[in-house]
């Protein structure tokens, strides 16, 4: 071992305990979203004209749009499929929708919602960063 690698931090393998703290980090990010979209499906005329008032074009079909995002991306989460792709869909979503529909900084809920959507970004860039863990599909 040369000068610079033994200055380095030493990696050990990942442990059972980091497997199943990654698989409850997934399951609760999902969960969110899973919720989220479903509640979208059950009330899509009040989510596609929330969408409109704030002035997106195409209400309709970004309604569909993301609940198909919501759902599905939450799944693959869950399952651990494809987990980087959904997390880095899920994140950059996060922050569109924390831009889109929370701007108002006035608004003390607002506010909190935006930091809230800000948050969860971290998590899944957090997520697509080191990867699911071993207890999913991916492996790692």
């Amino acid at each position: 071992m040369n000068d610079i690698t033994a200055s380095l931090p030493q990696t050990s393998p990942s442990t059972s305990t980091q497997d199943a703290a990654a698989l409850t980090a997934r399951l609760l990010l999902a969960g969110l979203f899973l919720i989220a979209g479903l509640g979208k499906l059950a009330a899509i005329e009040g989510t596609a004209g929330y969408i409109a008032s704030v002035g997106l074009p195409f209400a309709s079909g970004l309604t569909y749009a993301t609940i198909a995002l919501e759902v599905v991306g939450a799944c693959l989460l869950i399952a651990g499929y494809r987990t980087r792709a959904a997390a880095i869909g899920l994140g950059v979503f996060s922050i569109l929708a924390a831009a889109i529909f929370h701007a108002d900084f006035a608004d003390q809920m607002q506010f909190t919602s935006f930091l809230k959507n800000l948050a969860i970004a971290g998590g899944m860039f957090q997520l697509a960063a080191f990867g699911p863990g071993r207890l999913s599909l991916d492996r790692g």
